[in-house]
């Protein structure tokens, strides 16, 4: 049976609140660089095409993806942003130390969005191996990055009302 691989970034766009009068920062691991500046790649765009003006993308790095967590917050409390995206890539190795940073990064990402008024969007690939990244960070699978941007805006535009 021939396996159907599917762009899952595929969105309508008429779908998506204008983004014009919004500011987004995005935090991005520099772990994985290949696969995250991917991801970077398809979430800036994407602010771009829904009206997102290039001055109003703030983009910080940070070590690695259990740094996003402080990033992000650090990004909240210094910035004058709406949302922010946290992208990062964790890979399985073969210790348990990819448990503790995907367990570590989305627990805080979630205390970020549980204690605070301006919303957080989970993009980490939490990936068997790097062909998954690849495959979810422009390639066969789409972009997460795109899914994440659309998730921000979208979350934005929630929290406006």
């Amino acid at each position: 049976m021939a396996t159907i691989h599917k762009n899952l970034s595929t969105y309508d766009k008429n779908t998506i609140p204008n983004a014009k009068d919004f500011r987004f920062g995005i935090v991005v691991s520099e772990w994985n660089e290949n696969i995250t500046q991917g991801l970077l790649k398809g979430a800036k765009e994407t602010l771009l095409e829904n009206g997102v003006e290039e001055d109003n993308i703030v983009v910080w790095d940070v070590p690695g993806t259990f740094e996003l967590t402080f990033g992000s917050k650090h990004m909240l409390q210094t910035q004058d942003v709406d949302a922010v995206i946290a992208i990062g890539s964790v890979i399985q190795g073969e210790t348990k130390h990819f448990d503790f940073v995907c367990s570590g990064a989305a627990q805080g990402i979630k205390d970020l969005n549980v204690h605070g008024d301006v919303p957080v969007i989970f993009c980490v690939l939490t990936d068997n191996n790097m062909q998954q990244a690849i495959d979810r960070s422009g390639g066969k699978h789409g972009n997460k990055g795109t899914e994440a941007a659309v998730a921000a805006i979208k979350m934005a535009t929630l929290s406006k009302y």
